[in-house]
């Protein structure tokens, strides 16, 4: 059954997952990505999945080969003090009756191969090097410009574009920026210590250290420290910069800065940004998903769970409903309180991490647990 041709503008997390969900609830579906191709549409070094995520992949036939390829916990993690002493566990949320674990962690090449060979097995098209440059929408249809000079009218567009989504002006009909969190990130994949078998989160006089398994013989360490807005580092300056602020920690977080940290070319650095845009997420025949409407700091690890939960929600709300008006509607509906408490709750947990001694009653792991046990309720 073709229920309509659909152009997903992305080729991101969010864009392939909701790519698989629309092809199997009966559309035609273009994918079109900016970059050149897909190692280059690739960011950051490893992702967390949440189990919330993993049954959202699971609903697109992608969560056995990701956990497959990944490293899958036990429990979520646990917390330390700057020596290395455990502070606190923290054993996250299961799906009653299901077998997924707490949390599944992969590396983000190998999460994006999986999910553009699912795309292409289902028949989706792929094209990278490509993106639109007008969008015309009308009551039969979006009538859309493309780069390369082609155009075309398809049923539906689907804005995966990013947290500066050029798709989002055509929905919202503002200028919504992203705010920026007043930290950043430093990101290094490191080999697997046997301590690391689950997230662990080392707080420091300033700054929050963070390991997350990704393989069994891999993880990465993440660092979020306060940092000034607009402010770059030469990236041959990662490696010393970062041991320096890593010099006070024990533990752990000690043992890795003194055996792994020597390599700027392989640390990735990000500025944490976060957006939450007003509902509703679609005008007309257009609909936004993913970080052009919910832009999520990595706190809690659900930037990607929730862009695909959009998806396969999206594609939901379009197979049960008479109208795409109404579809769109119910897919808004569905989501934005959810999504709203994941952003929410991830910026209280990174201005917390930023100035602790302002924030002396701040439960940390509290937040977290409460976050984790909401997102396993139905989607």
């Amino acid at each position: 059954m073709n229920r309509g041709s659909v152009l997903v503008v992305g080729g991101g997390i969010g864009g392939l997952s909701t790519a698989v969900a629309l092809r199997g609830a009966g559309y035609d579906v273009n994918v079109v990505e900016l970059q050149e191709d897909l190692h280059s549409s690739v960011y950051g070094v490893g992702i967390i999945q949440p189990v919330n995520a993993l049954r959202a992949l699971d609903a697109i036939g992608c969560a056995e080969a990701c956990l497959a390829a990944g490293y899958s916990t036990t429990a979520w993690g646990q917390m330390l003090d700057v020596e290395g002493n455990l502070i606190r566990e923290m054993p996250g949320a299961r799906i009653p009756g299901s077998e997924l674990p707490p949390m599944n962690g992969l590396t983000r090449p190998r999460l994006h191969r999986i999910l553009t060979d699912r795309a292409t097995d289902a028949g989706v098209s792929v094209e990278y090097g490509k993106t639109f440059t007008t969008l015309a929408d009308g009551p039969d249809g979006v009538q859309v410009s493309y780069s390369d000079g082609t155009s075309n009218r398809v049923d539906f567009v689907v804005g995966a574009d990013g947290v500066y989504s050029k798709v989002r002006p055509y929905v919202l009909g503002e200028d919504l920026r992203p705010v920026y969190l007043g930290q950043s990130a430093f990101r290094l994949n490191i080999p697997r210590e046997p301590e690391i078998d689950r997230i662990v989160l080392q707080h420091g006089p300033e700054g929050l250290a963070g390991f997350v398994p990704i393989g069994p013989d891999l993880a990465y360490l993440f660092y979020n420290t306060t940092w000034e807005e607009g402010r770059w580092l030469d990236q041959d300056k990662m490696a010393d910069e970062l041991r320096q602020r890593l010099a006070p920690f024990g533990g752990l977080t000690g043992r890795i800065r003194d055996k792994y940290i020597n390599d700027s070319s392989q640390i990735v650095f990000r500025p944490e940004e976060w957006l939450i845009a007003p509902a509703p997420w679609h005008r007309g025949r257009i609909v936004l998903i993913g970080d052009a409407v919910h832009a999520v700091t990595p706190h809690l690890g659900q930037g990607a769970a929730q862009a695909v939960e959009d998806g396969v929600v999206l594609a939901e709300c379009l197979s049960s409903h008479g109208s795409h008006e109404d579809a769109f509607h119910a897919y808004t509906e569905r989501r934005y309180e959810r999504c709203r408490l994941v952003v929410e709750s991830s910026v209280a947990i990174g201005e917390y991490e930023m100035d602790p001694a302002a924030h002396p009653d701040f439960d940390h792991a509290g937040l977290t647990q409460h976050v984790l046990e909401t997102m396993v309720l139905p989607v």
